[in-house]
């Protein structure tokens, strides 16, 4: 629990806590009525465990693995799922009719001709994050997939760890009233990536990890579109990994504001926050660690406290396939739909731009990842 000396959480405005009973709210995932599709998993790399897990705990049903390192998928079918087939080649996957829905999980260069194969084979997609480093790539997958009658979502799970999705769904009940800041403040140790892959990403923080809070700014600001932003990224001094771990950045809107601040070389006493304020009350969020989150919801009513169940990487990964499920089986648009997620990425590209010219940007006018 959070010491309220130290956070200030739970006090009313004479400073004593008044506390109430805390809504309920739709905060997990929600399956479809009866739609159960046989589903393939493109990829079988480190992600795609947390993957499996959750959809073999929601009652999913993946009938096929793909991987070009067989004993890889091998490995992931019999964790998960004995009965599913494997394939070393997507489009021998794709070529079943039986499969409806596919989840692609390779890095996003990789990924863009298997989402055109999917969608030209009439397959329901969810795409792992970041969705392309193109937006024009994006916005010629999405037009395709239009054209075809295919849903595609990005697995944005971030939006359905139970702490965001707590807070996500009590703005859109109206209950702090108009939105006006959202801070987020995470301060975690990524040191774990020296000598990996994504050692070699410079912009990692902003860009790979990055991208699930500028997509959460965008969910809770809603209505409030950015108008520029400004970001900076700095090495930190004893860190092991080569990109820059220090990283912040500030979006402005008309009348709100957003400010992301990332420190991936805190070595002790690690802390993840978020707090937002509306007109008409505000919502935190505190913790260690991206899973063991309090929340706290400040309202004219009083104080109330949720007590949340579930995990980031368990309802979050749930989330994401349930909800495209449900988009399927309703005839919609998905909420994490790809069409949407390219204005986060718009917002994630134009950071990335603002951290190495030092000026804000106007989302929107980077349309590729900037490599410098």
């Amino acid at each position: 629990m959070v010491d309220e000396q130290d956070s200030g959480y739970g006090r009313g405005k004479s400073g004593v806590d008044g506390e109430v009973a805390a809504p309920d709210l739709p905060y997990q995932p929600r399956d479809p009525e009866s739609y159960r599709p046989a589903i393939g998993l493109i990829g079988c790399g480190g992600i795609s465990e947390m993957h499996l897990r959750a959809y073999k705990n929601a009652g999913y049903e993946v009938a096929a693995l793909c991987s070009r390192n067989r004993a890889r998928a091998e490995g992931r079918r019999d964790e998960f799922y004995p009965e599913a087939d494997i394939y070393l080649d997507y489009r021998d996957l794709l070529a079943r009719d039986d499969i409806e829905v596919v989840d692609i999980t390779p890095h996003p260069e990789e990924r863009v001709p298997i989402l055109a194969a999917a969608i030209d084979a009439e397959k329901h997609i969810l795409s792992q994050k970041p969705f392309v480093v193109d937006l024009d790539v994006g916005e010629a997958l999405v037009a395709r997939a239009d054209a075809r009658g295919v849903k595609m979502a990005v697995n944005q799970n971030g939006r359905w760890a139970p702490h965001f999705s707590y807070m996500r769904q009590a703005v859109a009940a109206g209950l702090v009233g108009k939105v006006q800041s959202v801070q987020f403040a995470v301060h975690w140790d990524h040191n774990w990536i020296a000598g990996s892959a994504f050692d070699e990403v410079e912009d990692l923080v902003l860009y790979d990890f990055g991208v699930h809070w500028f997509d959460m700014a965008l969910a809770l600001l809603r209505d409030e579109k950015p108008q520029k932003v400004y970001a900076s990224a700095r090495r930190s001094a004893g860190q092991e990994a080569k990109p820059p771990l220090l990283a912040q950045a500030v979006i402005e809107c008309a009348s709100a504001q957003a400010s992301i601040f990332f420190n991936g070389n805190t070595r002790q006493g690690q802390e993840d926050r978020t707090y937002l304020v509306g007109s008409e009350g505000a919502i935190g969020a505190y913790g260690v660690d991206l899973t063991a989150q309090e929340v706290v919801l400040y309202t004219a009513e009083g104080v109330a406290r949720p007590k949340l169940v579930g995990t980031w990487f368990e309802q979050g990964f749930h989330g994401t396939m349930a909800e495209l499920l449900c988009a399927i089986e309703e005839g919609r648009e998905p909420l994490n739909g790809a069409r949407a997620n390219l204005e986060s990425l718009a917002l994630c590209f134009a950071a990335v731009e603002s951290a190495h010219r030092g000026e804000s940007i106007v989302p929107g006018t980077v349309r590729r990842l900037p490599i410098f």
